[in-house]
């Protein structure tokens, strides 16, 4: 595991006051625009080693008693199918997951909000399934020449056309199955209602990055650049905070542009608005929480490392844009990194330059890369974990984990009954083989339980793995990357 660089406890307790604060700010009830993901933030567990991937949602069952959860899904979203890149499935899917979980939580889901609606006809079938299960479900429509219309959008037939959403408590939090869901048009809407009715509120934002009291190139906030390379996301100095405080902080594009109509309509709901900047909209404490600055920022940098890996496996495939990988290369330049500062890439294609075949590294946590080669039996990446966990198990290499007698039945099943072409066992194949085997074998049950240790470990193929085999090393908590390189010169792979 990583050098521990973050304090998550103290980012809980720390991050839950900070959001009482504002609520008592407004006088009892805040609108808090929710950004990232909340259950799996899984980037800020990597470049914050300490920060837990649900530390956001354990700060949100601190206030339980005072949170209402409320889902914002587009109908366009809907209407299209359009599904979250990470988890493979349709938003109206991740609605009904995101409710699930958030109860599994014990926190209270009001009600469901489809924006952008114009009576599309899958919007309106999943908003019956909604009703049907229990859900409280409103509708928003699209506002013509939003948002710089602004004497229409706050008026009745802007705003005001939109259902006011029934809620129950003092802080609402707003959240949504990915970006482009309408979040910061259905709290700003639901303050426009809250007004007309004499009843106060206010607004805030939560997104963990940029980090603003970090400097602009600190690799944190380099590593989120990364990240969202793909929709173009620049951080910036805001300029609207150093203006009004004289202080330097760190922003990104979207909200800096948006602010100076953000305020704007806020002022025009609510008389005056408090905020003088994006910074001040944002309640995000985690920089306050980093306890070993030189910990988080070699995590960073790594990650940005594993980001460029990902973008140029991606462009290979004709899923992403090749401009994406030269961004993230720029950002290597700036940071004075490059793929050599990742040990387990040379070992990986050093392993494959001299066998002529697909090979895999390891590094594990004192430093020590162990490799995996191609064979008859297993490929490269199931051969390395194979060896990474007799390494750590202290078993020596000329004893077999897995026989041949065990192995070939399984081949030939894939082959013979299964349409497969290519007979080495994937990973999933290897453990479940492997979990077999040590029912009636001691030194299998000993390597198998050396799993655990591998979380959060570096590896690294020197062609892209199958999609179920980078799924596998993902549950185990493997950082994999891989050369964007397929495995042979055919056109379709799966």
């Amino acid at each position: 595991m990583p050098k521990l660089g973050f304090d998550n406890d103290k980012y809980v307790q720390m991050q839950s006051q900070h959001i009482k604060d504002r609520i008592a700010q407004f006088g009892g009830k805040l609108y808090l625009e929710f950004g990232g993901k909340l259950f799996d933030d899984f980037h800020a567990s990597r470049v914050l080693p300490g920060f837990r991937p649900d530390s956001k949602i354990r700060m949100l069952y601190e206030l339980r008693d005072d949170a209402e959860v409320v889902i914002v899904i587009s109908a366009d979203a809907i209407e299209k199918n359009k599904r979250r890149g990470d988890l493979g499935i349709t938003y109206d899917a991740d609605c009904l997951r995101l409710i699930d979980a958030f109860r599994e939580f014990g926190l209270y889901v009001g009600s469901v909000v489809i924006t952008q609606f114009t009576e599309q006809p899958a919007a309106i079938q999943f908003e019956k399934r909604l009703q049907n299960l229990g859900m409280k479900v409103y509708r928003h429509y699209i506002i013509a020449d939003y948002p710089a219309n602004l004497p229409l959008i706050v008026s009745d037939e802007g705003y005001g056309k939109n259902d006011f959403i029934e809620t129950e408590r003092s802080l609402i939090v707003v959240t949504a199955p990915g970006p482009g869901s309408g979040k910061m048009a259905t709290c700003l809407s639901q303050l426009y209602h809250e007004n007309k009715r004499g009843q106060k509120a206010g607004y805030a934002k939560f997104e963990t990055f940029p980090i603003w009291n970090l400097p602009l190139k600190h690799p944190v906030n380099v590593a989120y650049e990364a990240a969202t390379a793909d929709l173009n996301d620049v951080n910036m100095i805001d300029p609207f905070h150093l203006e009004a405080y004289g202080e330097t902080t760190v922003n990104y594009n979207r909200d800096v542009e948006i602010f100076p109509v953000l305020n704007a309509i806020l002022t025009k709901i609510v008389g005056e608005s408090v905020y003088k900047s994006p910074t001040d909209m944002g309640v995000n404490m985690a920089g306050f929480c980093i306890v070993d600055d030189d910990a988080v920022c070699e995590a960073a940098r790594q990650e940005v490392i594993r980001r460029y890996y990902e973008s140029a496996c991606l462009a290979r495939q004709g899923l992403a844009d090749g401009a994406v990988v030269h961004r993230i290369e720029l950002l290597m330049n700036q940071l004075g990194i490059s793929t050599e500062d990742r040990p387990c890439v040379k070992a990986a294609l050093d392993k494959a330059e001299e066998t002529g075949k697909p090979a895999a590294a390891l590094e594990l946590e004192n430093g020590d890369v162990i490799t995996g080669k191609t064979s008859e039996l297993l490929g490269a990446s199931s051969a390395m974990l194979i060896n990474v966990i007799k390494r750590l198990a202290h078993i020596p290499d000329e004893i077999p984990l897995l026989s041949p007698a065990i192995i070939e039945p399984i081949q030939r099943l894939k082959i013979e009954n299964m349409g497969n072409h290519n007979p080495c066992l994937h990973v999933d194949e290897v453990l479940i083989a492997l979990s077999i085997c040590a029912a009636t074998n001691p030194v299998a049950m000993r390597a198998l339980e050396q799993l655990p240790k591998v979380r959060g470990l570096e590896a690294h193929s020197s062609v892209i793995l199958s999609t179920v085999d980078q799924q596998t090393f993902k549950k185990l908590g493997v950082h994999l990357t891989c050369e964007p390189r397929s495995q042979t010169k055919k056109l379709y792979h799966k």
